[in-house]
């Protein structure tokens, strides 16, 4: 079993294949944390809890005069609470009906429940009865009715922990909620690293690691979307801790929206993590019997460093939050018309461009913006998505039909949470709009936003989006967001809800994309948020692949892409071969380097067919062919990074098939050395009985390879995995900048 109680019914105990995690009921009636980390038995750990006198750390009232040693400011907590005592930060917040504001929660029961919990109106991870447990703790403050139920789920095989958090008012009066939470997580020691990813608009993702310092550090968005500042997922790893060795944890909240992840070291050496919505601008009220469901955040733990952490992830996300027909499914390669034509095109442009894309081997056209209204820039139209017939040059459903006739599948892009001011909608509906009354909004490309906590909202972007999908036989969607939400007013709430504006917003989106997705299951649904703002768990919930950035540079893209690698699985990540020079940084690299880097995602195109010499095409067909091949492992393989784009003078990164089979492994030099140090790959993942032969893909070799490689590399040599994994080899020279190597490692067999 997953879930051990003990038989005083005091201690719980969750144990997963490879983690263990406690927490315990004291005589007091408080749930304390005692355990988190590598398996261990199902013993009691708060034996081990050290409690003293801390000078102006104060006593609870029930304990006594004379307990000096029990308060709730040095107490490892399951869930904290603002106001009693506990002068850290806190999972709990409340304003109760006399303005006071204190919540006192003491443990009241539990039950524990075959399969997965779900939550009503929010993303969160699913399982089989068979796969999973979940735990279901009480807590209840006397006082003011208060109840807030920590929901566990458990998945087993897959280190997986789910935390999640009901929160119901069960008193008389009503309650506001100021802080809530869906984390509360207490280490008695340890030397931990803080690693998170920050980054901006067209350069997201980058890692950052700090040593956790006494003080509080956190990070968080409150910009109505996860953001490209800071992304919902972090890891806390013991110092020292690198790929492959240490103690490490990983903690990602299942949002879209505004949140605040925060860890601080205490006076005692104690660290704390909490992880929720941002109370920035956060304030919700629960009359009597009304509850609130908080967002999820899946945790789990690895004693084999980050790159388990990263597995544990990929696989929980691919498995148990992707969800649909795309899910086991290869996503078409595709063109996207963005890079090629930008707002100046006719339909017949169109069709040329994807005549041309399909005799190569490409699968799915993408009409990028500019179809709709009177789009022909980023300052009008949007809202009205009207096929502008005058310029495609006739009904998007007879391009949709001259397309298809090229032997390729139909896709839009499409912004349905944003309003032009100068659009028939925004003329129509004014109301519509997020705006604060009396005050001029903040405009973001002079576009403003729809508000999706309105029902009457949703229900026309579904209607509208259900009526293009249906007309003109769309199997993808791009669905993008191009702004930051500020302004944050709703006109159907009342002033004192106001500060549930930005949780009602999310949850109106998730209505939609709930609807949409279930409507039409066959339709590719990928996220963007201008790029990488919106690149978290909850929309991979509904979309099974985000738009990494809008930054499409091979080069920019290592890093980007990278830190991504993290938190999130390779299938997730949108990824295209791009023109050059590049559009955002003018830089030129090789073809050849640019489909290297997004067959590391989803793989399409992103440039003008037409501008191609004949030999850059016959290349794009052996992309293709190779893709295709290797899409499974590269989809659902296991992932390694081998080296950082931050380290030595070239990227690698390797793909391995979850049976030891075969592998492949991507090189990306950053620059040409002059007598370089050679760059060695240990690939993992491979049978250490079995041998394999490594191949150099012959489609790379633009500038004559053969000359590069070194001495210990030969093209079908025979190598063990455990020479593989131990020693490694040598990837080839870089003999012009930016050169990329793709090697594949297959299982070799006697006579086959």
């Amino acid at each position: 079993m997953a879930i051990v109680i003990n038989e005083n019914g005091n201690t719980f105990t969750i144990q997963t294949k490879n983690s263990t995690y406690q927490m315990k009921v004291d005589k007091y009636d408080v749930l304390l944390h005692t355990y988190y980390g590598e398996k261990t038995d199902n013993t009691d750990k708060s034996v081990f809890s050290y409690q003293a006198d801390r000078g102006f750390s104060g006593n609870p009232y029930h304990v006594g005069k004379f307990d000096r040693t029990y308060s709730m400011d040095s107490l490892p907590q399951e869930y904290s609470c603002f106001g009693v005592g506990d002068y850290r930060i806190t999972a709990l917040r409340v304003e109760n009906a006399d303005g006071s504001q204190a919540a006192d929660l003491h443990y009241t029961g539990y039950s524990i429940e075959k399969g997965k919990y779900c939550i009503e109106g929010l993303p969160a991870v699913y399982a089989e009865n068979t796969q999973a447990e979940t735990l279901i703790i009480q807590l209840q403050d006397t006082c003011n009715g208060l109840e807030v139920l920590l929901y566990y789920g458990v998945i087993e095989e897959l280190d997986i922990i789910t935390r999640a958090v009901k929160i119901i008012n069960k008193g008389k009066s009503e309650i506001t909620l100021q802080k809530a939470a869906s984390v509360n997580i207490d280490w008695d020691d340890g030397d931990f690293d803080l690693i998170s990813f920050y980054g901006r608009h067209g350069m997201e993702m980058n890692l950052q690691r700090a040593k956790i310092h006494h003080g509080i550090q956190s990070i968080g968005s409150v910009r109505g979307i996860s953001s490209h500042q800071y992304n919902p997922f972090v890891m806390l790893c013991e110092s020292g801790a690198n790929e492959t060795m240490g103690s490490c944890y990983g903690f990602s909240f299942v949002y879209s929206g505004e949140f605040l992840i925060e860890v601080e070291k205490d006076q005692i050496d104690r660290t704390r993590l909490i992880c929720g919505i941002h109370d920035n601008n956060f304030k919700w009220t629960l009359q009597s019997n009304d509850s609130l469901w908080l967002p999820e955040v899946i945790m789990t733990h690895s004693k084999n460093g980050m790159s388990g952490i990263s597995r544990n992830f990929h696989n929980v996300i691919r498995e148990h939050i992707c969800r649909g027909e795309w899910k086991k499914k290869r996503r078409p390669i595709l063109i996207n018309s963005w890079e090629a034509v930008y707002f100046d095109f006719t339909g017949d442009m169109l069709v040329e461009l994807a005549k041309e894309s399909a005799k190569l081997g490409i699968e799915l056209f993408v009409l990028d913006d500019g179809w709709f209204g009177k789009r022909d820039d980023d300052n009008t139209g949007l809202g009205d998505w009207i096929p502008n017939e005058k310029k495609l040059g006739c009904s998007l459903k007879k391009l949709s039909k001259r397309i298809m006739a090229q032997g390729m599948q139909f896709g839009i892009w499409i912004e349905p949470e944003s309003i032009s001011e100068d659009s028939d909608l925004y003329r129509k509906y004014p109301e519509w709009v997020v705006k604060i009354p009396n005050r001029k909004p903040c405009l973001s490309r002079n576009q403003l936003i729809l508000d999706f906590s309105r029902k009457d909202v949703q229900d026309y972007i579904i209607e509208t989006i259900s009526n293009l999908i249906k007309e003109a036989s769309i199997s993808y969607i791009k669905w993008d967001f191009n702004r930051a939400i500020c302004d944050k007013y709703s006109n159907l709430l009342r002033p004192e809800q106001q500060g549930e504006f930005s949780h009602r917003y999310l949850l109106g989106l998730y209505r939609v994309l709930e609807k949409l997705t279930t409507d039409f299951p066959e339709v590719l649904f990928e996220s963007c948020g201008g790029g990488g703002a919106r690149f978290d768990v909850g929309m991979l919930y509904y979309t099974p692949q985000i738009w990494g950035s809008d930054n499409t540079d091979a080069i920019e893209r290592l890093s980007i892409q990278y830190g991504a690698s993290f938190g999130y699985p390779i299938c997730a990540m949108g990824t295209h071969v791009s023109a050059v020079p590049n559009h955002q940084t003018g830089r030129v690299t090789p073809l050849s380097t640019r489909a290297c880097m997004a067959m590391s995602g989803t793989f399409g195109y992103e440039l003008d067919i037409a501008e191609l010499t004949e030999q850059q095409k016959q290349q794009i067909k052996k992309q293709i062919t190779a893709f295709k091949e290797y899409s499974p492992m590269i989809q659902f393989g296991d992932y390694y990074r081998i080296t950082s784009p931050m380290g030595k003078n070239a990227t690698v990164w390797e793909f391995v098939d979850k049976k030891g089979k075969e592998a492949l492994v991507h090189a990306i030099y950053h620059h040409v050395e002059s007598n370089p140090v050679p760059v060695r790959a240990k690939v993992y993942g491979l049978k250490d009985s079995a041998m394999y032969q490594l191949v150099l893909n012959p489609y790379f070799d633009e500038k004559c390879p053969e000359k590069s490689l070194p001495y210990g590399f030969r093209d079908g040599e025979l190598i063990s995995g455990a020479t593989l994994r131990q020693v490694g080899f040598v990837i080839p020279n870089a003999v012009t900048d930016f050169q990329a190597w793709q090697i594949y490692i297959k299982e070799y067999k006697k006579g086959k």
